[in-house]
């Protein structure tokens, strides 16, 4: 029975809730134009903090109404703009108020607002505008409906301090690499972009972005200054284009790049220091400026790292960490500079353990939104360490020695926010570049379990950069090999070079060049059975080199020592010679014919093997063409293949070397003995010793 009763009783506490709101929309449709405005103020006081009425005035029909009155031609400027100013509280509130509001279409009817001559109610609608677009769920693609948007936005940026900050802020929030997103809004106004059109920077770029923003940079309001350099820092991004432009801008005499150092002193408000970096760390990661230049080096990477320290906030740790991850990620040098600045290694070690039972913290709300963050720490400082580690030796070394890190990368690679499991992976992959590290810790940590599991069930973005990092530890030299391949590495593998990802299709089929160097014939015959010849042919037919590359070096790694020659040859000779063939007649690249006739004389080398090529016209006649040709290296190569086979103490050699002589090798190697290239001199010498002998 109490269920009964349940929903009546739901539905009166709503209609109650709910009656004592219908006032203020009642008040929205009175006839007498004065009381609908002095209802609409009514109205602005009783949302401002409160989100409950917000809720029950859109649940109410009250976002239409305002609505109908902004665009009304007849309502009076003061009401128009009382209506964007309610609107734009109504969106200050959840994501589902400003979901609610996009489903009006409150975007095309604020965008129309922006065409009256009245500044107050412009600066009101960009407002209420900056609002919904700094929520995350307005795509950012509304901004570009209309090709004309952009540049009334622009020339409006003249009209006031208040017009310059929102409109500054719509352009960095309204700014993403790839302009294209599916939109869950399907009543929404599709953008006339194109999906393969110019992304967000190049439209605002195009439109004039750079040019109506810099003298922003220099102006007296904090904030509108602050907009910009986001605005900048947002359009540089990964974009040479703008990036190359920023660097020759000057305002006042004075040039960009130097307003920005100007804006990194530590007299300025953390939001400024932090924003011009990251301005800077794009444009020299673009290579307008050099990462050598001291705008780097003594400016930008010290106040980075200044931002690491456990005095800042936690979102300024997290920010100036990735900030400075991506700034040195690709430069030894700059690598070896941040990693002797400020203790910067034993630094990010505290950014585990925040915060910590004895934390300063004494404001419970930033005690509990830190605790809810904490995660993004570990994030920071798993890509900080993956930068530092990239290239130095010594530096990976220090990363290790740091206190009980691997035991924080292994729990890393478990947790559950995506982003930690990939930065802990890509930070594990940077160290699995180390050698020595190989051979020690990662071993000492059994690191290849938790990277295993890891593998099994992942997202492609970690995968990619697990199965990289599982490339290295199957190295010859590395002791987790044996463990590896006995949890099966193989069928893993095999299945990543199945993979639609190219990435994954490359780091699947290096893993098993790697595994079959040096191999007992065991794994050798389990990887072939693995592959199967279907699929071996399917990477050999790959469209993409890598994996051409790659697949060829591991047959050549299959097909080494004498043994496992003869009876991979014995299983999988046909396949394997039709393979070789395919590539010799094929249109590649000169890296992928010389594997090939690698692989040939490995071949050649077998004891039994080498016969499968001395019955095989057709490719005894490729041997031949290549010995002739124009580039040394697939000579070189041809003639590995030949000496292979003509080799005096072996069985049958006399048959082989009456053959090949028929043919006209020999006249090719008294040519090549003849050679100004001394390899190919030193090798038909030695060639023509054999029939000699």
């Amino acid at each position: 029975m109490a269920c009964v009763l349940e929903a009546p009783l739901r539905m009166s506490v709503l209609s109650e809730v709910t009656a004592s709101s219908r006032h203020y929309v009642d008040r929205l449709f009175d006839l007498d134009p004065q009381k609908v405005l002095q209802g609409v103020i009514d109205m602005k006081n009783a949302v401002i903090g409160n989100n409950k009425q917000k809720a029950n005035l859109i649940v109410l029909g009250a976002v239409p109404r305002l609505l109908y009155l902004l665009q009304q031609e007849t309502s009076s400027t003061e009401l128009r703009t009382e209506c964007a100013v309610v609107l734009g509280s109504l969106a200050m509130g959840t994501e589902n108020n400003v979901k609610s509001l996009l489903d009006c279409h409150i975007i095309p009817a604020l965008l129309q607002g922006l065409l009256s001559p009245d500044l107050k109610f412009i600066e009101a609608c960009l407002r209420c505008l900056r609002t919904i677009f700094i929520s995350p769920v307005t795509p950012e693609d509304l901004l570009y409906t209309d090709a004309t948007v952009i540049s009334h936005l622009m020339a409006l940026l003249s009209r006031s301090r208040y017009t310059q900050e929102y409109i500054c802020q719509i352009f960095s929030h309204c700014c993403k690499l790839q302009h294209w997103h599916s939109c869950s809004f399907k009543s929404l106004p599709q953008p006339l972009l194109c999906a393969n059109g110019p992304d967000h920077q190049t439209l605002l770029f195009n439109y004039g972005a750079v040019q109506n923003i810099a003298h922003l940079l220099v102006s007296t309001s904090y904030k509108v200054r602050m907009q910009a350099l986001k605005c900048f820092s947002v359009l540089a991004f990964e974009n040479p284009q703008v990036s190359m432009t920023l660097v020759n801008v000057s305002v006042d005499g004075e040039l960009l790049p130097q307003i920005f150092v100007k804006m990194l002193q530590r007299d300025k408000p953390i939001e400024m220091q932090l924003t011009a970096a990251k301005c800077l760390t794009s444009m020299c990661r673009a290579g307008a400026i050099r990462t050598d230049d001291s705008c780097i080096v003594l400016k930008t990477l010290p106040c980075l790292v200044r931002m690491c320290s456990k005095e800042r906030l936690l979102e300024e740790r997290v920010e100036g960490a990735e900030t400075l991850a991506y700034l040195i990620e690709t430069d030894v040098e700059l690598q070896r500079i941040a990693s002797i600045t400020d203790h910067l290694i034993i630094m990010l070690a505290d950014y585990f353990k925040y915060p910590s039972s004895v934390s300063a913290i004494t404001d419970i709300k930033r005690l509990d939104h830190d605790l809810k963050h904490a995660h993004e720490l570990r994030q920071a400082a798993f890509k900080l360490y993956a930068s530092l580690g990239a290239n130095d030796e010594d530096i990976r070394k220090k990363i290790i020695e740091t206190e009980n890190m691997m035991d924080r990368i292994v729990n890393g690679l478990s947790e559950s926010s995506i982003k930690v499991r990939l930065a802990a992976v890509r930070c594990l992959h940077s160290l699995s570049r180390s050698v020595q590290q190989l051979r020690t810790s990662f071993q000492d940590h059994a690191v290849w379990k938790p990277l295993m599991k890891v593998l099994q069930n992942a997202p492609n973005e970690i995968l990619v950069v697990a199965s990289s990092t599982l490339c290295n530890l199957l190295l010859e030299f590395s002791p987790s090999k044996e463990p590896i391949l006995e949890s099966g590495a193989i069928e893993l593998l095999c299945s990543l070079t199945q993979s639609e990802n190219l990435a994954l299709r490359v780091n699947g089929i290096w893993a098993l060049m790697n595994m079959a160097f040096q191999a007992e014939q065991k794994i050798k015959s389990d990887i072939l059975r693995g592959l199967s010849t279907e699929q071996l042919f399917q990477l050999l037919s790959d469209s993409d080199v890598n994996v051409l590359m790659k697949t060829l070096g591991l047959l050549r790694n299959l097909l080494s020592t004498r043994p496992h020659i003869d009876h991979i040859m014995s299983t999988h000779g046909k396949q394997i010679m039709q393979a070789v063939t395919l590539i010799l007649e094929g249109e590649h690249n000169i890296e992928v014919k010389e594997q090939t006739l690698c692989i040939l004389a490995n071949i050649a080398d077998g004891t039994t093997a080498k016969e499968l090529i001395m019955t095989n016209d057709d490719i005894l006649q490729k041997i031949k063409y290549y010995m002739s040709h124009s580039n040394a290296k697939l000579q070189l190569a041809a003639m590995f293949c030949i000496s292979n086979l003509i080799w005096n103490e072996e069985e049958g050699s006399q048959e082989r070397q009456d053959k090949l002589r028929d043919m006209g090798i020999v006249d090719i190697l008294h040519k090549l003995s003849q050679s100004s290239d001394p390899n190919l001199c030193d090798k038909a010498k030695t060639a023509l010793q054999q029939y000699l002998a």
